[in-house]
């Protein structure tokens, strides 16, 4: 039959291709790993960008909102003083006259 000797060279010989195969799997599922990790950083990265732009965009129609706010605020402040402008006038020609407007507030 086979010799002990036979048999064991055959064990090591199998043992070896064994352990190759195991090594070029290992391989191959580090590679492929690796290959996903790096689609899923290009794909964050992407999104983080994408992200950034939409703050960014996002924060100019803030500020624009603001300014369009500031410019109503003063429209009306304008106003305001306009009224009141004319009120004290309004007011300074009724002394000046001594006469008191027709339409009064609060009387009989």
């Amino acid at each position: 039959m086979f010799s002990g000797c036979f048999l064991t060279q055959s064990l090591l010989i199998w043992l070896s291709r064994a352990q190759k195969k195991l090594s070029s799997i290992t391989a191959w599922e580090n590679t492929k790993k690796a290959a996903i990790e790096a689609k899923l950083k290009r794909i964050e990265e992407k999104l983080e960008k994408q992200k950034a732009e939409y703050v960014e965009k996002m924060k100019n129609k803030a500020a624009l909102i603001h300014k369009e706010a500031e410019e109503k605020k003063a429209i009306v402040e304008a106003k305001r003083g306009e009224d009141l402008l004319k009120a004290e006038e309004l007011a300074a020609k009724y002394r000046a006259t001594g006469t008191t407007p027709n339409k009064t507030l609060g009387c009989c």
